[in-house]
């Protein structure tokens, strides 16, 4: 397959979708060129139908930072995967897989068929510990791969389907090699903030459902308004208030905004809290000493002040450019603005040039079936090459046999060319005879036609009214259609006697309905002009288009 020296990382995030350009050489660390963040604006609730937002945003990313096609790496949001830490048991190396898959079937909260999952065998800080430690990762498969649909339709193809806290992880042991004890990443983004424990080589994470989102849904509560309107709020006066007796700000509205994210953020600490009970008593590991800040929403101006009090440990915000160099193309004002949402795709890049801590994959089966076809396909090519080859073989052999076949197809020919004289005189002499039944098939028509309007003039004749006279009868073709119409004139005083005042019917209606009901002719006869007559004028014209019944036409005897 084709090395390129450029891949692509792309982050689909609950409000934002970053996709970067990276540089990579075999053996070295990637080298960011360009990226982009676009916004995902799917709803604030998330119910809606986000595949047209990010194939959208993707397009417009790849023409605004002038990115071409490369190989994808992509990562999925935390909130739509299943993550679950398991022990098993020692077992042989052979029976792995296999208890791996019922743990899987026991754990994950869906029929295994209708998700894909993976996992990562996890190293144990006891040396003397026998057990295995797991980590399994699943996630519908509809809903992965809705969104690789969504990458294809925009004209790119994954080569890895990552979770992104994980990928967020193996970001910071790269950047951050030398980091002791428990260090916590909390990852806070729109809908969801991912923790996620790092010891040793001990990893784990859990997803909150309290984030930017929340923050929104609040200030929309406290100020009744819509929720563009209160986003837009959040991002023009959002801070985390000071607690205790620290003075507000002078304007109103930036410190009720304030108290509003501080009360979210408490609910997010007590949240932490209760993840890190948890990590400490179910998964045996330590209190963080180091708080790794991440996420669009971590950006709220004293984010970090306020888990620095509240945890008592270092808080820095995340640079996953601290050992990936970045093209001096890039503004550093941007990078240091951006940092905390390329976490994921730095880490997507590493796992290109080097074996990573964890590295989950999951690639829909429609996809992986894909790939699977363009693997086989030099076989089929090879396949393809010995059909032509032996078909070469076999033309050979037909053309040996040609030369041999050769004189009796001369005189093959010589006796089909007799008989084609022959079939000529016969072909000759069947057209001479359809000729003549087509003559004969005039004739009669003629002759039926002739009898027909003698019927129809009589018809027509014997219909008229008192005082009744035809001027001219014509035959009319409209739509392949037979028609007669005739013209005709009456004495008004004559006529006035047919005339049928309850039903309002004039003699011409009256001659009209009467040549309608005769079975010569169809009930689409109608009156075509009735002029009014002049003052004084003894006569009155008409016009009736009389459509005639067609007949089915006798056959030959």
């Amino acid at each position: 397959m084709f090395e390129s020296n450029r891949i692509l990382a792309l982050d689909i995030g609950a409000g934002n979708l970053v996709l970067a350009e990276f540089a990579v050489a075999k053996g070295g660390g990637p080298e960011l060129l360009s990226y982009g963040i676009g916004g995902l604006d799917a709803g604030a609730t998330g119910e809606a139908d986000a595949s047209a937002y990010i194939v959208s945003a993707i397009r417009q990313l790849m023409r605004e930072q002038n990115i071409r096609p490369a190989p994808l790496y992509m990562t999925i949001s935390g909130q739509t995967v299943f993550p679950r830490f398991v022990k098993l048991p020692p077992v042989a190396k052979d029976k792995v897989l296999e208890i791996i898959r019922y743990e899987a079937e026991q754990n994950v909260p869906f029929p295994i068929e209708e998700v894909v999952w993976d996992y990562e065998l996890l190293r144990s800080g006891d040396a003397e510990q026998e057990e295995l430690n797991v980590m399994l990762v699943a996630v519908k498969t509809d809903k992965v791969t809705s969104l690789t649909d969504c990458v294809v339709a925009a004209g790119l193809e994954p080569e890895i389907v990552d979770v992104a806290p994980m990928a967020l992880y193996n970001a910071v042991r790269f950047n951050y090699p030398s980091l002791q004890g428990c260090t916590m990443i909390l990852d806070v983004g729109a809908r969801s903030s991912n923790l996620i424990f790092m010891e040793e080589e001990r990893i784990f994470s859990r997803s909150i459902p309290v984030a930017g989102n929340s923050i929104t849904q609040e200030i929309v509560k406290e100020f009744g308004v819509g929720f563009d309107e209160a986003e837009a709020l959040k991002k023009e006066h959002a801070f985390v208030a000071f607690g205790g007796v620290y003075a507000g700000p002078d304007d109103a509205v930036s410190d009720r905004v304030s108290k509003v994210v501080r009360n979210v953020i408490t609910r997010l600490h007590a949240e932490v809290n209760r993840s890190i009970n948890f990590y400490r008593s179910q998964q045996g590991g330590s209190p963080p000493s180091f708080v790794l800040l991440a996420g669009g929403s971590s950006r709220i101006p004293h984010m970090d002040t306020f888990f620095r009090e509240k945890l008592n440990v270092g808080v820095e915000y995340l640079n996953p450019f601290a050992a990936v160099p970045v093209s001096p193309n890039i503004a550093t004002e941007r990078i240091e603005a951006d940092a905390c949402l390329l976490g994921e795709v730095v880490g997507m890049a590493i796992r290109r040039t080097m074996s990573c801590p964890i590295e989950i994959n999951l690639m829909p089966p429609d996809l992986l079936a894909k790939k699977a076809f363009r693997r086989r396909v030099p076989f089929f090519a090879a396949s393809a090459i010995g059909l032509i080859l032996i078909m070469l073989c076999w033309w050979v052999y037909f053309q040996r046999m040609r030369s041999v076949s050769e004189d009796r197809v001369r005189k093959i020919d010589l006796q089909l060319a007799i008989r084609e004289a022959d079939d000529g005189e016969l072909n000759a002499a069947l057209n001479a005879q359809k000729e003549s039944e087509m003559r004969f098939d005039a004739i009669v028509t003629l002759v039926e036609r002739r009898a027909s309007w003698v019927r129809w003039i009589d018809e027509i004749h014997s219909n008229l009214l008192d005082g009744m006279w035809l001027r001219s009868v014509s035959s009319v073709m409209r739509e392949g259609r037979q028609f007669i119409e005739i013209s005709g004139s009456g004495f008004v005083d004559q006529l006035k006697q047919h005339e049928n005042e309850a039903q309002q019917l004039t003699a011409v209606d009256v001659f009209r309905d009467k040549l309608r009901a005769s079975p010569q002719f169809s009930d689409e006869t109608g009156i075509t002009a009735v002029p009014v007559p002049p003052p004084g004028a003894f006569a009155r014209d008409f016009t009736i288009l009389v459509a005639v019944e067609e007949a089915p036409r006798k056959g030959l005897q």
